[in-house]
Parts: C-alpha cells; structure tokens; sequence
C-alpha cells in the first residue's frame, strides 16, 4: 500500500522558492556556485518591494538573473508556480510559491563604449576648426561671437534646469504629472466624454446605454434598485430633508407604473446617485459605497474609470482630480438623458456635482446637445420661478463653433 502525505502551507513564513535557469547551457556541479540573493531597498512602494536579483558565482563566469526588467521571464506575470518540499520523516510536504529566473553571464569589465574611443567631429565642429587656422579677420571675430552667445546659453540652460530640479524637489514628479494632466484635460472637453456615435439612426443609440451601464453591471443592481423603488413618500421628504441630489429626486418622484420601467428607472436612479456622491469626494478608498450596499462591481468600475491613481507614502491613492468630475458629469448627463426621454436639465445637474454653469454648458455643447431654457418653481422661494437650463438629444448633433478671437482693427491714415 502506497504512503500517504498530508500538504502544508509555507505562507505564514512569508519565503518563496527560487528556480533558476542558465541560459548557456546544464551546470554540472550546482554545488559550486555561491548564490546570492538581493533584495530591493525600498520595502514600502508596491511596484519596488517585489523586485529581486540572484546573483550565482563560478569559478569561470557570474550569472545574474532578475524578476523585473527586459531580461526576467514573463512568465512570472502569466501565472503562478509552487515547489513541494517532502519530509519523508514526517510525510508532510510543504508547499513554496515559486519565482523563475532567467540566469544570464556576465564578463566582468565588458563595457558597450569603448572610453579610448575618440568622439567624431561634426561638419560644424570641423568647419570652425578651419576657421581658426586658416579664417579670415572677420571670420574669426564671428566665431568667437557665436562661441560666447553658446556659453551664454549653457548658462540660461543650467539656470533653468537648476529651477525645475527644486521644483520638482519641493512638488515631486507626481503631483507635477497630475496638474499637467488636468490642464490638459480641461483644455480638451472630449478626453473625458462618453463614448458616441454620431452616425446612429436613433437618438438613444447616439450614446448607448450598454456603453454607460453594461449588462452585467445593470443585473448587479437589481437588489439597490428594488429598495430605490420601495421607497415611501416619507422616505423621498426625508431625502429632501438630507439635501440629497436634486437630480435624483426629481426622478423618484415620478417613477413608471409598469414593473419593467420602474425596475430600469429605479436602477439608474441608484447608479446616478452614486455617481453624484463620488464626485463630490477628494479620495475614494476600496471600501467606499460598501455601508449603502453598493455592489463590487459597481465600485471597481468607478475606481478605475473616475479617479486617478498616485503613489504617497508606500499607499496607492485613487482621487477624485477636477477632470475626473467632469467625466463623472459627462456621463451622469448621457444616463440622464435615457432617464428623461432624451432630456435632462443641466441646472440640477451642475448644483449637484458642485462644477460651474459655464462647465456645464460646456460639457453640453461637447456633447452635441441641444439647449434651451425653461421656467420651473423654485425651491429656496416658494411662490416663485427661476430659469433652468434644459438639454435635449436630436439628429443631426449640433455643432457648436467655437468662439475666435477679435481680429484687430485696421488703423485708418
């Protein structure tokens, strides 16, 4: 009868097992070479911590092999691997996570430049060299003119690669990234729009639903959804009382009748609501949404689509940048307007994501939409009116062109 063996977990000890392969052919005595094993300085960053080098010495050639860089196995990256260790005293076998290296010698002292190498002349360094034996007067004196107006140069130049060194000192390389992104992204309105087809014979196809909400996502907020739709007239007054969004309310209030209609409507209420309340923080952590019963998906889609990432002190950040709320308005405008019939009001909208009016109309004209105005009862002054500004979906997309600037005029003799 064949001996059993019980597996065991080498996890809580935190080593994994290392797989070398040499790629010049078979070691014969394996028990010759002195191995070394490095690690990365930096324990805190997630990308850096991971990184190790072996190093396996000989009497003849070095052999370094590394799990990060051109020369490490992308298998590593495809899947997982794991060495079993059998104690035959014990019949326990304990299972390592495995690392592969590619070993790869190297000549010591081999260098790709040669520094005895005499560096070419070029056709300018050539022809000035011939003006100092043979030039003329003048041409001498033009030389040495341009040759000062180069070290005046150098000079500027150090100066101001001086200045962007202490500013990205005092900054970091990050923060500097983000406000050029952000810059460029409020410089650009289509960066952050949603995706569209303007050659679409129906307007509902313009920006198409499955593109904003996938079918999977949608079927994940079935259970969100049934609870938007239960809601009582004591629990809607009592959002009121919250100052929950404005948009959001607006559609409770006025919920289809048909069980198919209200179920669709009460889902995208739920998601327009999330949404609004992302964009309104600075950070979103992985937990965000979890205590409102907000589905997994839901939060990883909105982690990746509508944040940025940044590194600060060993931990990944997911933020909330002024672009990314833009975005979070593009799209919370394209899911209304398959909330409303093609319509939805950009007053409300732009209350409840906090940006300007002018952004707004922005984000709008981008879009293709149609604007107007329109006369709704103001809830601050009871009895009175105000203005909203309406939004409206039609074929052929407007094109709106953009204001020139003043030419300027002739001066008249």
């Amino acid at each position: 009868m064949a001996a059993t063996c019980a597996w065991e977990s080498s996890e809580e000890t935190g080593q994994d097992a290392l797989i070398v392969k040499f790629s010049n052919g078979h070691v014969k005595n394996a028990e010759k070479l002195d191995f070394k094993l490095f690690k990365h300085s930096d324990g805190v960053n997630p990308r850096k911590k991971t990184r190790r080098i072996v190093v396996a010495e000989s009497d003849r050639l070095p052999y370094v092999g590394s799990n990060f860089g051109t020369g490490s196995l992308q298998c590593n990256n495809m899947g997982r691997y794991f060495v079993g260790v059998l104690d035959k005293r014990t019949m326990k076998m304990k299972v390592h996570n495995a690392q592969l290296f590619n070993m790869l010698p190297t000549i010591p002292g081999e260098s790709t430049e040669n520094e005895n190498t005499k560096k070419d002349e070029t056709y300018r360094e050539k022809v000035d060299a011939l003006i100092e034996a043979f030039g003329t007067t003048k041409q001498k004196r033009a030389l040495s003119s341009r040759r000062l107006n180069e070290v005046g140069n150098e000079s500027l130049q150090q100066a101001v690669e001086l200045a962007a060194t202490n500013v990205i000192n005092q900054k970091g390389v990050d923060a500097l990234r983000n406000e050029v992104a952000e810059t460029e992204a409020l410089t650009d309105t289509s960066l952050f729009l949603p995706p569209c087809n303007p050659n679409a014979d129906k307007v509902e196809d313009v920006y198409p639903f499955d593109e904003l909400l996938s079918p999977n996502e949608f079927d994940a907020l079935k259970d969100v959804g049934a609870k938007m739709a239960a809601l009582t007239p004591e629990d809607l007054q009592k959002m009121k009382d919250e100052k929950s969004p404005q948009t959001v309310l607006r559609h409770l209030e006025s919920l289809p009748k048909e069980d198919a209609a209200r179920d669709r409507q009460s889902r995208c209420a739920w998601y327009l609501s999330f949404l609004i309340k992302a964009s309104l923080q600075k950070r979103l952590s992985f937990k965000f949404g979890t205590e409102d019963g907000c589905p997994r998906m839901i939060i990883n889609k909105v982690l990746k689509n509508f944040t940025v990432e940044s590194f600060h002190n060993g931990t990944l950040r997911n933020t909330v940048s002024s672009s990314m709320r833009m975005k979070v308005a593009a799209h919370c405008l394209a899911l209304l307007l398959h909330m409303g019939d093609q319509k939805a009001n950009l007053t409300l909208l732009h209350r409840d994501i906090g940006i300007t009016d002018a952004r707004m109309m922005e984000l709008a004209k981008a879009m293709g939409l149609k604007l107007s105005r329109q006369s709704a009862h103001s809830k601050e002054h009871a009895g009175t009116t105000e203005e909203h500004r309406m939004a409206s979906l039609v074929l052929p997309l407007v094109q709106y062109n953009r204001p020139m600037e003043r030419k300027k005029r002739r001066r008249m003799n």
